[in-house]
This record gives C-alpha cells, sequence and structure tokens, in this order.
C-alpha cells in the first residue's frame, strides 16, 4: 500500500535519537498529548529526522519525527518548555501540528488491494481532510498550519501542464481552502492555473470530490477510497488499465503550473519569484564538495580577453547610418526641441532637450545573446571536463561586457550549475566525473529557466559537449526538437572514436580534441552575434 511520504505505517528504519535534542523531544512529547488528545505517543526531534520528510507520524511505532533543520538547526534556537517558543521556529511547530493532525484524525488504513494511483489520491485529499478535522477541534491550530504548507509541497507536484499535476494542485492547495487553512486570496494564481488546464467543468467536479473527503469520518477508509476512484476518472484516469501513479515526461518543458506554484511558494514566503528561484537552483544544482577551485592561469585570462574582442567586433563589424540628436550644431536645428530648451532655461532647469540633430553612423542594434554550455561529466567523458570547466569561466568573462549571458551546466546523475548567467566568478571551477547521464532533460530544463531559451526575444544557442548516450533518447529529443522549433539553435559536439548516438534537429560537430570542443564554442557564439 501507499502512503503519503510523512505517514507512513509498517516498520521502516526510524531515525536514531540525538542527545542533544532531549529538552525537546521531552517538550514537545508533552505537547503532543494537548495536540491530539493521545498519551500514547512520543515525539523525536533530530536532524535528518522524517524519513526524507520535514516531519513524519508512524502509526505502528507511536512515534512523531520532525527534521531539526525546520528549526534553525540548533537546540539553543529557543527553550521548548516556554510556550513562547512556537512563534520562534513557527514552521517546525506547524510540521508538529500537522504530524498531530494525523495522529488524531488519520486513522483509516488504504486496504493493500488498492491501486497505487488510487491509494496516491487518498493521501493527497487526506492532509487537507486531516488538517481540517484538526482546525474544527482547536481552531488555534491553523496559524501553525498555515506555515506549513509550503514545506510540505515536493518539487514535483507540478511538473507538467497535465490533467494529473492540476489535480495534484487541486487536492493539496485549493481544498485546503475549504478545509478553512488557505484563503482564496493565497490560492488565486493557482486556482487560475488549474482552471487553464483543467477546465471549469473538470474543477468544479474535483471540488465537489473534495467536499466529500472533507466530511468522511476518521476512519472510513472504504469511503475515501471510492473518492479517490472517482478523482481518477474525473481526471481521465482508469486506475483497472493505468494502476501506477502518472509520472512528468521528460520531454516537456515545465510550464503554467510549475510558475503558478512558483508564485504561490514565493508569496507565501514574502519574497520575489526570482529570488525564490534563485534559492531553488543554488540548493539543488549546487556544485559538489569534492569539485575544486583554483585561480585562472594567464593563458585562460588571455583567451577571455581574446573572446570578448571577438564578440565586441561581432556587435560592431557593420555600421549603418542613423540620426542621432545633438546638443550643438552642426546638424539640422529641431524647433520643437529648441522651443522646450529655451523654457527649461527660463525655468531655471538644467536644459535636457537635445537642440539637432546629425546623421552619422553607429553600430546597428543588437540583440543579447544568450548561450547555455551543456557538458557532459560521465566517465567516458572524462577528458573533456577540465577544459570545459575552462571553457564556462572563459565564456562568462568574456561575455559580460558585450551583452551577451552565458551559463556552463554539467550533467550526469545529477544536474549541477557550474557558472551561473551574468556571474564573473574569480576562481575556475573543474569539474569531475560523477558517473551516468540521467540528469541531461534536467540539464535542459535548468538551462531554460535560467535563459528563456523558448523565447524569441534573444539570440538563443545551446551547445552540447556529450557522446549522446543517454539512457532516454526520445525525451531528450523531444526537448531538443521543441528548442528547435522555437528558434533556439543546438550544436552538438561529439567526440570523434566515442561511440553515440546523433540527435536530429541539432549541428553536430564530431571534435578530435578538447580544445576543438572550446574553439567551436566560442565560434558558434561569435556567428550567432554576428549574424543576429
Amino acid at each position: 500500500m501507499t502512503q503519503p511520504p510523512h505517514l507512513q505505517h509498517g516498520h521502516p528504519d526510524l531515525t536514531t535519537v540525538d542527545p542533544i535534542w532531549t529538552a525537546w523531544n521531552r517538550a514537545w512529547t508533552r505537547q503532543i498529548k494537548v495536540l491530539t488528545d493521545r498519551d500514547d505517543l512520543r515525539v523525536v526531534v533530530a536532524p535528518g529526522a522524517g524519513g526524507g520528510a520535514p516531519a513524519c507520524f508512524y502509526p505502528d511505532h507511536l512515534r512523531i519525527e520532525v527534521d531539526a533543520a525546520y528549526l534553525g538547526g540548533s537546540p539553543d534556537i529557543t527553550d521548548p518548555s516556554k510556550a513562547r517558543h512556537k512563534r520562534t521556529v513557527a514552521t517546525g511547530y506547524g510540521l508538529l501540528v500537522h504530524e498531530a493532525a494525523h495522529a488524531a484524525h488519520s486513522l483509516w488504513i488504504t486496504p493493500e488491494d488498492t491501486p497505487p494511483v488510487v491509494a496516491d489520491v487518498a493521501g493527497q485529499l487526506e492532509e487537507a481532510r486531516a488538517e481540517y478535522r484538526q482546525r474544527g477541534r482547536r481552531r488555534c491550530d491553523r496559524q501553525w498550519i498555515r506555515h506549513t504548507v509550503t514545506t510540505l509541497l515536493l518539487s514535483q507536484t507540478a511538473r507538467a501542464d497535465d490533467l494529473w499535476h492540476a489535480g495534484r494542485l487541486a487536492a493539496l492547495l485549493l481544498a485546503r481552502v475549504d478545509a478553512r487553512i488557505l484563503t482564496s486570496k493565497d490560492v488565486r494564481v493557482i486556482r487560475a492555473a488549474v482552471t487553464a488546464v483543467a477546465g471549469r467543468k473538470r474543477l468544479r467536479r474535483l471540488r465537489e470530490l473534495w467536499l466529500q473527503a472533507l466530511d468522511c469520518d476518521d476512519h472510513d477508509a472504504n469511503t475515501m477510497i471510492q473518492i479517490a476512484w472517482r478523482w481518477c476518472y474525473a481526471l481521465d484516469i482508469d486506475p483497472a488499465r493505468r494502476p501506477d501513479v502518472p509520472q512528468p515526461d521528460l520531454g516537456e518543458f515545465a510550464g503554467l503550473l510549475a510558475a503558478a506554484l512558483l508564485e504561490y511558494l514565493a508569496a507565501a514566503l514574502g519574497i520575489t519569484p526570482t529570488d525564490l528561484r534563485h534559492t531553488q537552483i543554488t540548493t539543488r544544482h549546487g556544485a559538489p564538495a569534492t569539485w575544486t577551485r583554483r585561480d585562472p592561469t594567464e593563458a585562460e585570462v588571455e583567451a577571455a580577453r581574446r573572446l570578448a574582442t571577438r564578440l565586441r567586433q561581432a556587435r560592431t563589424q557593420h555600421r549603418e547610418t542613423a540620426v542621432i540628436p545633438a546638443p550643438v550644431p552642426p546638424g539640422r536645428l529641431r524647433t520643437r526641441q529648441a522651443i522646450t530648451a529655451d523654457a527649461q532655461t527660463a525655468a531655471g532647469m538644467m536644459p535636457t532637450a537635445q537642440r539637432w540633430q546629425r546623421r552619422t553612423t553607429v553600430p546597428p542594434p543588437k540583440p543579447t545573446l544568450h548561450l547555455a554550455v551543456l557538458v557532459d561529466v560521465s566517465w567516458s567523458m572524462r577528458e573533456f571536463q577540465k577544459p570545459l570547466s575552462t571553457a564556462g569561466w572563459i565564456l562568462a568573462h568574456g561575455a559580460r561586457r558585450n551583452e551577451a549571458v552565458t551559463t556552463t551546466i554539467a550533467f550526469g546523475n545529477t544536474a549541477t550549475l557550474l557558472v551561473a548567467p551574468r556571474q564573473r566568478p574569480a576562481q575556475v571551477l573543474d569539474m569531475q566525473a560523477s558517473g551516468g547521464t540521467t540528469a541531461f532533460c534536467e540539464a535542459v530544463n535548468l538551462a531554460d529557466q535560467l535563459l528563456d531559451l523558448r523565447k524569441r526575444h534573444t539570440v538563443r544557442m545551446v551547445a552540447v559537449v556529450s557522446d549522446g548516450d543517454l539512457p532516454d533518447r526520445a525525451a531528450a529529443q523531444k526537448l531538443i526538437t521543441t528548442l528547435h522549433q522555437a528558434g533556439c539553435a543546438v550544436l552538438w559536439l561529439r567526440p570523434a572514436g566515442i561511440t553515440g548516438h546523433t540527435f536530429a534537429d541539432t549541428t553536430t560537430i564530431h571534435v578530435a580534441d578538447p580544445v576543438q570542443a572550446v574553439d567551436e564554442i566560442c565560434t558558434a557564439a561569435v556567428t550567432a552575434l554576428a549574424r543576429a
């Protein structure tokens, strides 16, 4: 049977009790009796507690675990025996209240023969139902539960714009409005996005179902499972034929639902969506501790200067005739501007109006170049990693003052941001081999988030250095084709002598050595800017 990550039946591995958190364990074990009206539960606070979730309730162990990271990571942050400690660790205490809601009201168990997709839906609906019952029994707990909603949302909640993910947002956020945890204003953006994807009629049907779930008894497993079946049918899913939980299409870029979720989370945290995206990317795609930094060599500094010169020449090599304003002759007098300048002078102001205009030759306006370099860091590509680390540093420095934006991303088992856009790193970060190439699609999505590769207001190019031996070629090809159709050029550099796969909708070049790969990327960037 499938349960939500923070409500686990059975006997999974439990977190080892950390002695330095004893005072918190003792204080919150006393507090859980008040929150649940049960005296048989134990609370454990420790770093990494919760079984991978921020917090978790283990019914078969009569135990609630809370990750100490959500309490500031230090037991000395406040005194847990004082009532005022709740406001100091509002998110952590909210997690405790949320798990208390499960302990007090999630008393039904999913039948073992339930299809996984149905069990998953029932678990989604149980989130709002348990909180609704907790609020009805203890109205003062709502303020603390609100602190946890953003914490409990998974990063894949709105991975794709399809009915399944629209339904997840409806169950996890819109249902909480009727549960009196969130307000309509809180989820205004979410509701608009879900409506755009699922439609008004389908959303009304889903609301009927989550309202029925909110009214379910704490022990009524049959009704919750029946509602979950009907929920699946409302999303055009037949659990009898498709029993597994739908997985997002790796060949699809994140869309409307993901943007709405980001805006909701940012508003809830009191920051801008840009700041939140930066925080998420830094947390998820930061470089491993084993990757080393070093000072650039003189040759690398000189290469950055040469690239900057080439980019500057690409922007200015074709000069065009244009008319520009001027404060003094020679030129043609602009009567209206002259009158305005006289009026400004008479008023005692510094004249800003330009009286004259003249013809001259100036560089034509050029759009900004957006270049993403994706580097394969699997073992078969190890010879290319150090030179491409250098290339990332050279591109960042060469493009900074030439209206170009570059980023370098490594992909292996995970996607790692080597050089962020508009960053001028002081040191070179050397990549190291990290295994397979499963994160290629993730790297492309990350590049799209950073550089808006699908928007036509800039010159866009993606340079991939890889042998093309990817595990999910269909999804990778779908992403490449999407970029190609959006006008983003894809340059694929394949090492000569290594077997691999050639993708359609790319310009594929076989390179003999890493130095040639770096030269090809720089040349392609200059050419793209010159032809813009």
